[in-house]
């Protein structure tokens, strides 16, 4: 099952993508912020339960005695 990237997630990523091509020597400090929103939280939440929690390119893995729902994975980003 493959899931499709929303359009403002894709926005972002392109964003990122140009400012990183434009200004080599940039550097993110402040990505917190957006990485930790609502809506990029909720996708990739989907994303690694359509995965069955397996480890992805992180090597982190979604196990359900830790985090249960996307709520869970929330407070976890909000601690």
């Amino acid at each position: 099952m493959s899931l499709q990237t929303p359009t403002k997630i894709r926005m972002l990523q392109r964003k990122l993508y140009l400012k990183a091509k434009e200004e080599p020597t940039y550097r993110f400090y402040l990505l917190y912020d957006k990485i930790y929103r609502e809506d990029i939280l909720a996708f990739t939440y989907e994303l690694a339960k359509s995965n069955k929690g397996a480890p992805g390119v992180g090597r982190a893995e979604l196990r359900g005695d830790r985090v249960t729902g996307f709520e869970g994975v929330a407070r976890w980003h909000q601690k």
